[in-house]
Parts: C-alpha cells; structure tokens; sequence
C-alpha cells in the first residue's frame, strides 16, 4: 500500500450545540454567583461602641422611600434622622431621651407617602444597643433590642 493513504477509524464526538453551551453556563454561574457575594452587615462592636451617654440605632431600610426616624418618648417625638431608601443608617440618640421609665418607641416616616412604621414600647437601658429593620411594607417592619 505504498502511495495510498490509510484510512484511519474516527470515533464520533458528541458535540453541544453552542446555544446549549451558553445555557448551562449561565446556570452554573447563577448558581455560582450567591457564593461569591459576601454581604456584611456593620460588626456589633461598631454599634455598642456608642459615646458615653448615648444609645446606638442601627436602622436598615428595605423601603425605596427615604424614611425620617423619631423617638418618641415622654409624650414627646424627636427627630432622630433620615435614612435613606434601600440603605442602612447608624443614629446615636442621647440617654435623656430615655426619661425615667427608660421606656421609648421607635416611628418612622416615609417621605411622600402616608406610610409609616411604628415600633412597641422598648425598654432600654444604658449600653444596649437597637436594630430597626424596615421593610419594603413598614407594617412589617421588625426591630431587637441587644
């Protein structure tokens, strides 16, 4: 068989189709990708490090709205702050807002809308620290006391 070429035997390779190829990478990379992201939400010990006479309140907001923060205590509201739309805010509000009771609740109000979120009677005492979540629906906004 001098000057002829030998045919060799060819094994079929499975081949994807590049559409099908495109469609499962994505999905592993969807699948992937909550993995690589790390949100961290502010440490305790930056909370608790408020000042001296002072009470630490971290505020989370889920709302799309601006929300204004007051303390309501004694019969009295007291304008905290603003935390803006889909971001956290950490407020330190003074230990004479507490009164004697050492009891306040927590209001906020979302800027252009008649929304708002309103938290029980809290009792707190120096050195405790407040977490206020708002929700994207303030009515079911959720708060702890630490």
């Amino acid at each position: 068989m001098v000057g002829c070429l030998e045919r060799a035997s060819v094994t079929p390779v499975r081949s994807i189709p590049a559409g099908r190829l495109g469609a499962a990478t994505l999905a592993a990379l969807l699948c992937a990708a909550p993995a690589c992201w790390w949100h961290r939400k502010p440490s305790a010990e930056a909370v608790v490090a408020a000042p001296a006479g002072e009470i630490a309140l971290q505020v989370t907001n889920h709302n799309f709205l601006d929300v204004v923060v007051y303390v309501v205590h004694d019969g009295q509201r007291t304008r905290v702050g603003t935390v803006t739309g889909s971001s956290s805010q950490i407020f330190y509000f003074p230990v004479r807002l507490l009164g004697q009771g050492h009891e306040i609740q927590l209001y906020g109000d979302a800027i252009g809308s008649p929304d708002f979120a309103r938290t029980e009677r809290l009792t707190i005492q120096p050195g405790q620290y407040i977490e206020w979540t708002l929700e994207s629906d303030l009515r079911r906004s959720s708060v702890g006391v630490y």
